[in-house]
This record gives C-alpha cells, sequence and structure tokens, in this order.
C-alpha cells in the first residue's frame, strides 16, 4: 500500500512536520512574546531559556529527520530501528501529556488564537505519538 494511510508514508509526514515544528523555534520566542516577558530577568535566566530554546528546536529537527529520511528502516524490525520508535513513542507520548497538564486551560481559554493553537497542537502531539506508537507496534 502507497497511499496516504501507508505506514511509511505516515512516519515520513511526521517526520516532516517535526523538522517544520523544530524551524519554527526561531520565530516562536516573538509570537509568545518571550522577548518582553524576559526583559524583567536576569541574564542567566535570560541566557538558559534562549539556550534550552535553541535546543530544543534542534531536538525537533534531528527527531524529525529520522522518520523522514529513514522510514524504511525503522520499520525493519531491527533492534535500532526498534529502539528508536520505542523512544519517540514515549518522546512525544509525554509532549502530549504536558498538553493537558503543563498548559492549563487558563493559559487559552478566551483567546481565539490561544485555543486555536491549543487545539492543533493537542491534535498534532496525537497524531505523532499514534504514529510512532502504530509504528512500534507493527515491529514489535
Amino acid at each position: 500500500m502507497n497511499g496516504l494511510l501507508d505506514l511509511a508514508v505516515q512516519l515520513r509526514l511526521v517526520g516532516a512536520v517535526l523538522v517544520g515544528v523544530g524551524l519554527f523555534h526561531a520565530a516562536l520566542p516573538r509570537v509568545i512574546g518571550w522577548p518582553a516577558d524576559l526583559d524583567g530577568t536576569t541574564l542567566m535566566t535570560r541566557r538558559v531559556s534562549w539556550a534550552h530554546l535553541f535546543f530544543i528546536g534542534l531536538t525537533c529537527v534531528l527527531l524529525g529527520l529520522l522518520p523522514l529520511l529513514l522510514a524504511g528502516e525503522l520499520l525493519a524490525g531491527t533492534p535500532l530501528g526498534t529502539a528508536l520508535l520505542a523512544g519517540q513513542t514515549v518522546f512525544w507520548g509525554a509532549r502530549w501529556l504536558f498538553q493537558f497538564t503543563v498548559f492549563p486551560s487558563r493559559l487559552w481559554r478566551g483567546d481565539p488564537l490561544r485555543t486555536l493553537g491549543h487545539v492543533a497542537f493537542a491534535v498534532l502531539w496525537t497524531w505523532v505519538t499514534v504514529v510512532f506508537a502504530c509504528a512500534l507496534w507493527r515491529v514489535l
């Protein structure tokens, strides 16, 4: 099956989206107003915040490149591919859980743009996690 529902195709799509999410981190601070928020903090806090932002973006890009470029290898059932799929499933499953526990409704409810963002990210992390979990299930 080579259609959109093919697991290898879904892995590649997830990978492309994760690369995009990682690259979006370059614009994220301005979108959510970080510069103004961080102005009142110490230099150390600002530097740590920017460093973490950079490495989160880089992590998203690198974790996205794996399924984007190596979907077939991930689905081959090798110990390394299976371990990578397990790691991705746990990582993105944790991110999915954070969407509902770390970002309470008071942060987004009543603001149409933030509500849209919350819903979009809830759908995104669900899809990403399900695709990796299905791939892992297939190779086990």
